[in-house]
């Protein structure tokens, strides 16, 4: 849990594998307690102490230590909860993400691309179930109300599904600077969260979800989120 006010690093990896119907991902259900109870998630999980050998505690958002303690962190949580064995120098940083200031517990989280495979092993305490799935295939399910999803496991869900296969989303990434969410909660008419919102967007500096101008925002729709951002494709593929 954070403390009032502070930033807590953290550090999330997704796993990729190559499907019949193509790139499918690693998804784990956390139990009812803790944070994101209940969601079906990434391996992932703070970074701790032991992630920043020699320099315990410096791995905050902004230093020098901050990206490869994640990948530590990254590494040792997807041991810890789901018994993958993943290289650390295989990981591709994906994105950032920091949740509104409205969220009860901010996390300021590294979200990487790993290739995996073998056997998965979870504990039934903190994880209870895993599967692999497509993305269009976790949309449904969401969609279903049969599992819940957090708005960056969404996201991610949905960037890696416009790829074709595991080579093309680790290329993908590699190639381009990691992308930076840095939450703010857009209200429709009846007050409710309509859309979260992401720097480029015409409504992030006030909210305002009906503001003309350029899209970045995931829209949580109870029919179905979506995402609309400007230079990515409308959905993916099925």
């Amino acid at each position: 849990m954070t403390a009032a006010g502070r930033i807590v690093p953290a550090a999330t990896v997704v796993p990729l594998r190559d499907g019949p119907g193509g790139v499918e991902v690693l998804l784990l259900r956390r139990s009812s307690r803790g944070s994101f109870g209940g969601m079906w998630v990434f391996p992932g999980g703070q970074v701790d102490d032991v992630d920043t050998p020699g320099e315990p505690g410096m791995a905050e958002p902004g230093s020098s230590t901050e990206i490869s303690a994640a990948r530590r962190a990254a590494v040792r949580e997807a041991y810890e909860e789901a018994s993958l064995e993943l290289d650390e120098l295989e990981l591709v940083a994906l994105s950032f993400w920091l949740p509104p200031a409205e969220a009860p517990r901010q996390f300021a989280t590294w979200f990487f691309l790993a290739p995996a495979g073998g056997e998965i092993v979870v504990d039934r305490g903190e994880i209870q179930e895993h599967r692999w799935m497509r993305p269009v295939e976790a949309f449904a399910a969401r969609d279903r109300g049969e599992i819940e999803l957090a708005p960056p496991t969404f996201t991610s869900l949905w960037w890696v599904g416009l790829r074709p296969d595991v080579a093309s989303a680790l290329a993908d990434a590699a190639s381009k600077e990691p992308d930076r969410f840095e939450t703010r909660v857009g209200l429709g008419d009846d007050r409710r969260l309509a859309a979260c919102l992401w720097a480029g967007d015409a409504g992030y500096s006030d909210g305002d979800i009906d503001r003309p101008g350029p899209r970045r925002r995931l829209w949580v729709d109870p029919a179905g989120w979506r995402i609309e951002i400007d230079d990515w494709p409308p959905a993916p593929a099925t």
